[in-house]
């Protein structure tokens, strides 16, 4: 997977993309109207953002939603799958650890 990204004005697909800004960990992080999450995190070339209970590092695994591995805490909201939730101007991204929540 490659974080590219095409330029509008190269884009021959004509889409007027409109930006949003999330922030991760209190670290801006610029996207795309319509991405999920996930692909903002790695539009900016972040892979993980998660911690599994061995510590081990998490991101995107399946990308459809359904073995949790790319879960985030969005706007004080445990639990959101980063590839299910569309990123949404000003989202407020926190990373997760299940190695937290096992003590």
């Amino acid at each position: 997977m490659s974080p590219r990204l095409v330029p509008g004005r190269d884009d021959r697909v004509g889409r007027n993309d409109v930006p949003v800004r999330i922030s991760f960990d209190g670290d801006p992080v610029e996207g795309i109207d319509g991405q999920t999450i996930a692909g903002v995190l790695l539009g900016s070339g972040r892979q993980t953002w998660r911690t599994g209970v061995s510590g081990g590092a998490r991101g995107v695994f399946c990308g459809i939603g359904v073995c949790f591995d790319c879960l985030v805490t969005v706007n004080e909201e445990r639990d959101v799958r980063a590839c299910r939730r569309r990123a949404r101007d000003g989202d407020d991204v926190r990373t997760q650890s299940r190695a937290e929540d096992a003590r």
